[in-house]
């Protein structure tokens, strides 16, 4: 694994700790700037916004600049922006601090996926992908509970210091290993490339098959603590354990779907997708049951996030003559596909059917998003068109 790799890692796991570990000190953020615990919660819906509206157009604004400089003014806005969360005497500030570190968050995982592939073969640009994408991953398992502990033990203010050092590490670790020339070859035309490039059927049907994902991922996932403990009936103390079994079964799954998009990428993506809905149907069924609810959801956690790294590859090569729009609308894609989730979740629960009926949302938007994919690759077949080559940029 190579160095400039391994650096662009640890600013993905730097901008996944700093998304995620709010949830862990909200309530102590809350008595901090004198808001309930409702109010604060606006915090991670800010940042989710953030990352859909404004990461698509900050990468489209700067996409003249190369991409090591690129990298380092996001590195180096994320950690101003980690200071001021710090320092901030009040909850609107914190909430401005937040959507400015969620920008350049949006930005940054579209061209980091952009120089990770061209920095390896072309044999082996899934897995590049696949390191990318788990720096998400390995940040719920190592940097939460970290960062959540640090908050307990020294205030929550301590947890945006330790957060902004982690960005401002990744960022001379970047600085140093990653070269000049990465990614050179990119989109050198006006703005009209950009956005043209999003009416190839490829890439609409790919944002597509995110937001469907994610919708079934987070209808789920983001109530699976009540549903552990009020239908499954597992120990309050046991569920964080499984969680963090979810998040290990995450982490690999990422870097199977890597793998596979390099073996064979649609056959491979239309598989796990499937395989999706099978494991949602399955958790509907085994919910009562602890020790198969428990080994499902683990199973569940690998199906979930092995679909990320063959559905980024194809947008990279669909868009590869103008990959900057295109790439930085993937966590737009997640983030409203996690929104629509958490409501559509929350609707069902209010509406009467209850925690044990999620998973079938998570069963129909996977089946449906297999559907998209099979029509898409059939699609690709009968037109015969090859992805378009990188153009240099001016």
């Amino acid at each position: 694994m190579s160095l400039p790799l391994i650096a662009l890692f640890l600013a993905a796991f730097a901008f996944g700790t700093a998304e995620f570990v709010i949830a862990g000190i909200l309530p102590e953020v809350a008595t901090g700037l004198g808001v309930t615990v409702p109010v604060a919660g606006y915090l991670i819906s800010g940042y989710a916004i953030g990352i859909a509206v404004g990461g698509p157009l900050l990468a489209v604004a700067t996409k003249k600049m190369t991409r090591k400089s690129l990298i380092l003014l996001l590195g180096g806005i994320f950690t101003l922006g980690q200071v001021l969360c710090a320092i901030a005497p009040s909850f609107e500030l914190l909430m401005a601090a937040r959507v400015i570190v969620a920008v350049v968050h949006g930005t940054y995982f579209g061209i980091a996926a952009i120089v990770a592939v061209s920095l390896v073969p072309p044999e082996k640009r899934g897995f590049a992908v696949a390191l990318i994408l788990s720096g998400l991953t390995v940040s719920n398992i190592l940097g939460v509970p970290g960062g959540t502990a640090i908050g307990n033990v020294l205030g929550w203010r301590a947890t945006f210091w330790a957060v902004g050092i982690i960005g401002l590490l990744a960022t001379l670790t970047v600085a140093v290993f990653l070269p000049r020339s990465a990614a050179s070859a990119t989109t050198a035309g006006d703005f009209k490339r950009e956005f043209k490039v999003l009416g190839r059927q490829q890439i609409v049907a790919s944002l597509l098959i995110v937001i469907l994902v994610m919708i079934g991922q987070y209808s789920l996932f983001t109530y699976i603590t009540p549903l552990l403990t009020n239908i499954t009936g597992l120990p309050t103390a046991t569920v964080p354990w499984l969680l963090l079994l979810y998040g290990v079964g995450s982490t690999i799954g990422v870097f199977v779907g890597g793998r596979l998009a390099d073996w064979k990428l649609m056959p491979s993506l239309i598989a796990i997708l499937a395989l999706q809905a099978v494991m949602f149907a399955t958790i509907f069924f085994v919910s009562p049951y602890p020790i198969v609810m428990a080994i499902a959801t683990i199973l569940w956690g690998g199906v979930n996030f092995a679909f990320g790294s063959p559905v980024q590859s194809r947008v990279l090569a669909w868009a590869a003559d103008a990959p900057n729009l295109a790439s930085a609308l993937i966590p737009t894609g997640f983030n409203i596909g996690i929104a629509v989730g958490a409501i559509l979740g929350a609707n069902v629960i209010a509406s009467g059917p209850g925690y044990a009926y999620l998973p079938l949302i998570g069963a129909i938007s996977s089946a449906l998003a297999a559907f998209v994919a099979v029509v898409s690759n059939m699609l690709d077949k009968r037109q015969g068109l090859l992805p378009p080559v990188a153009v240099a940029a001016e």
